[in-house]
């Protein structure tokens, strides 16, 4: 039987184990230590409970109570607001607006990229490859203006960043020399303890 939204007591996600926007959403989640089911979405058959509740039949999809998302900036801003400790966006406008130009950018030029690969067990395309890495190159001083991303304190940019970044070795994509930058800022990330929770086992063989 389908498990509808209004019957669950615990707030749900729907994941895929790989997939980039399931991970972003992981990683806030992990970041503000959210109590949360996490119901794995392995193989390509859905759950039934999940095309119930989703006319997208995608993930991740973000069930809390009466309340369904789908989409995950939507999901992770939404996170960010339920649960204002830590917050992940300024308060300011003007840097609000900013953080959420940045998050669009990620999404446009690197998760498109990135949605590629999943659709092809990782592979990128050898145009794709010299894309993504280009433009990760053309921001390396953004990546070494501050500790994080635009920012002294993590936010959902960096969330959004990370598992991108994360990935490059099974994208096949070096960064090389001249992005010293973005190295020292992925041995922060990483070495978070949200960003290591976030793993699944098959994100963490990425880069064994």
């Amino acid at each position: 039987m389908a498990v509808t939204a209004n019957r669950r007591s615990v707030m749900t996600l729907f994941s895929r184990p790989t997939d980039i926007h399931s991970h972003r959403t992981r990683l806030v989640l992990a970041e503000k230590n959210i109590n949360i089911e996490i119901a794995n979405v392995a193989g390509p058959d859905l759950p039934e409970d999940l095309m119930d509740l989703n006319p997208y039949h995608t993930v991740p999809t973000l069930v809390d109570r009466d309340l369904t998302l789908y989409d995950s900036r939507v999901i992770i801003e939404y996170l960010d607001e339920r649960f204002p400790h830590p917050p992940l966006m300024p308060v300011d406008p003007v840097t609000r607006a900013q953080f959420r130009l940045a998050l669009f950018r990620i999404e446009k030029d690197w998760y498109s990229i990135a949605e590629e690969a999943d659709a092809a067990d990782g592979r990128l395309s050898a145009k794709s490859k010299k894309m993504l890495r280009e433009s990760i190159l053309q921001s390396a001083e953004l990546f070494g203006a501050k500790p994080f991303f635009l920012s002294d304190e993590f936010s959902l940019v960096d969330c959004s960043l990370a598992p991108i970044l994360w990935r490059l070795p099974v994208y096949g994509i070096e960064l090389g020399a001249e992005a010293d930058a973005i190295d020292a800022y992925m041995q922060r990330v990483f070495s978070r303890r949200s960003f290591q929770q976030s793993l699944t086992e098959l994100e963490q063989e990425m880069r064994m």
